[in-house]
Parts: structure tokens; sequence; C-alpha cells
């Protein structure tokens, strides 16, 4: 007896050890709806020793990532996680930065992510309507006037090792609205771990390809709240503040006038020292009257006037006696 129990023990254990050494499926058949049910594997375990090596992908090269930088909880593993939600779903938790796929049997394959930094968080459920590799982005007229250096890009930047999209986009819409949100790749695997987006859902290079090759078509997505709860609506950002243009002015400026020659002059002579005895001292100027005096007139003389005193008629000029001489006889006198 105590030999056949321990057979049937190591049986049951072999049958255990060899389920946890082969992936699981789960799915397939049609719902209740009559809808095909997506068939999900869950792999028994994920070697990250491989998993981030470079590789070749539709014509372009994705660089191998350092996993020994990238921290343990953001490399891609299978996990338990307990849900009621369908295999094939997509839960975001924002404040752990992680994804969920759900793959059943409260199981889950787990990817680190980046997620938007603060006044660019939002939750609520949405749809994978498109799926695309290597996709062209075009940043929304909101960002390019936060960031006017991305104008080049207005019609588009092609998809691309240096392309902010990565080399997968997972394309979300909310009751048929696409509000711009993406799960997408990224060459910054360095900031896996962070809140760093302006909303959409970043992942590895690696990471990404291989979610976009497990994910069935129109799958669900959660989005957590940040409190770890689930959300019972869409929840959207604010809008961004617009940043306000500079207005061209219409006036033609008027050139600067020419600056106007600078004339040097040359410093004087010193002057030299003069002897004192050559010193004239000005004579005190004495003080200006008061306007009070100036205004009071000058007192006027009065100078009596002069008897006239008839004039006295010139006196006779006596007439010269003459002396006759032997040669000059005086003049007869006139009667």
């Amino acid at each position: 007896m105590f030999r056949t129990s321990t057979s049937f023990v190591a049986l049951v254990a072999a049958v255990f050890l060899v389920q946890a050494c082969v992936p699981t499926t789960v799915g397939g058949g049609v719902d209740a709806a009559g809808n095909p049910v997506p068939v999900i594997e869950t792999p028994a375990s994920i070697d990250t020793t491989t998993a981030y090596l470079a590789t070749a992908d539709n014509g372009f090269a994705v660089p191998a990532v350092p996993v020994e930088q990238v921290p343990e909880p953001y490399r891609r593993q299978v996990v338990t996680y307990t849900t009621d939600q369908a295999p094939g779903t997509i839960i975001i938790n924002p404040a752990q930065r992680v994804l969920y796929f759900v793959t059943g049997n409260n199981q889950a394959i787990r990817y680190g992510i980046a997620v938007g930094r603060d006044g660019f968080e939002w939750s609520g459920e949405a749809l994978i309507t498109e799926r695309r590799p290597w996709p062209t982005w075009t940043p929304p007229p909101e960002m390019i006037e936060r960031k006017p250096e991305l104008a080049k890009f207005e019609d588009g930047q092609p998809g691309g090792p240096t392309n902010p999209l990565g080399a997968r986009a997972l394309y979300l819409t909310t009751n048929g609205v696409d509000y711009g949100y993406r799960i997408h790749g990224t060459p910054e695997w360095d900031s896996i771990g962070s809140n760093a987006s302006s909303g959409c859902i970043r992942m590895i290079n690696q990471d990404v390809i291989d979610l976009y090759n497990r994910v069935p078509p129109n799958a669900k997505v959660i989005v957590m709240n940040r409190d770890g709860t689930f959300p019972t609506g869409l929840t959207l950002p604010p809008p961004q503040p617009r940043r306000e243009t500079p207005r061209q002015s219409t006036r033609v400026a008027t050139p600067a006038p020419a600056p106007e020659p600078v004339i040097v002059v040359p410093p004087l002579p010193a002057r030299l020292p003069i002897a004192p005895d050559l010193v004239v001292t000005p004579a005190p100027v004495a003080a200006p009257a008061t306007a009070a005096a100036a205004a009071t007139p000058a007192p006027v003389a009065v100078i009596p006037s002069q008897p006239v005193v008839p004039a006295t008629p010139p006196a006779a000029t006596a007439t010269p006696v003459c002396k006759p001489t032997a040669t000059k006889p005086c003049p007869a006198p006139v009667d």
C-alpha cells in the first residue's frame, strides 16, 4: 500500500513537472455571441538572457538591450495574476508601470512600461482597432505647440530605429473615438519604469514585438486608475494650456542710425605752478541793491532859478593915438 501511494505521488509530481515545462493554451471555439475565441498561449517561462538580444525585423535593426540594466520587475516574465478578465485582455497598472497580457488560468505575461507623466495620465477602457509595424509618427498640433522643433515632422516621420513609436504600435479607441493613445515601442529603453510619455504606453522594442504577435484583434485594454482601482469610465487629462505664438509685426523695421565717430582729445599738458606774488586777488564786488531799494526812485534836486542879468555892451575900443612921422602923417578925423 505504501509503495503504491509513493508511486502515485511520483506520477502526479511528474505530470505537474511536465506541465511546467511546456506552454499551455486557453480559448478556442466561439463565445455565447458566436464570436471566435482567440487561442492564447501561456509560455512556461521566458528566458530573459535571449529575450532582449539584437535582431533584424522587417529590414530594420533592433539593437540589443542590456538586460542587466533593466530592473527585474520590468523584464518580460510569466506571473500569477488573478483576474476575471478574458484571455487576450490587456490590463495596464500605471502606478506600478507594468502591463499584463492575460493568458488565462490566473496567469499573465507581465511587461515593463513607461506611462504618462504628470498632467498626461488617463484611465478607462479601449479597444485595439488598428496595429502597424514600424509605424509613421505624426506629432499632434498640441505637441508641436509645446515643442516647436517637432514642426519638421508635421507631415509624419517615417518608421525606423529613431522613430518615437518604435517597432510596433497598437492604436486605441474608446467608443469609436481615437484620443491619440497608443501602445508602442521606443528606442529609449531606459525610460521604462518611469512617467515619461504624453499619455501613450511605451514598451521595449523586443517586448512590443512579442505583445504584437500575441494580442488578438479588437482586444480590450483596461487602464487602471492611479490608485490601482479599476475605472468606471473614461477619465482624460485636462487640456494643456496653449502656447501663445508671438504676432508678426507688419511695420518695416527702421535701420539703426550709424554711430557717431568718436573724437579722441589728447590730454592737456600739466599746468605750471604760478608764483604767489603774481596771483591777483579780485576786489570784492558790492552786493547788489535789494529789490525794494531798486524800486524806490531817487530824490530829484531842485535848483532855484538865477535872475537874468542884462548883457553889458562891450566897451568902446579906444582909438589909438596916431603919432605922425616925417614920412607918414596922421589921417584926418572923420565927421
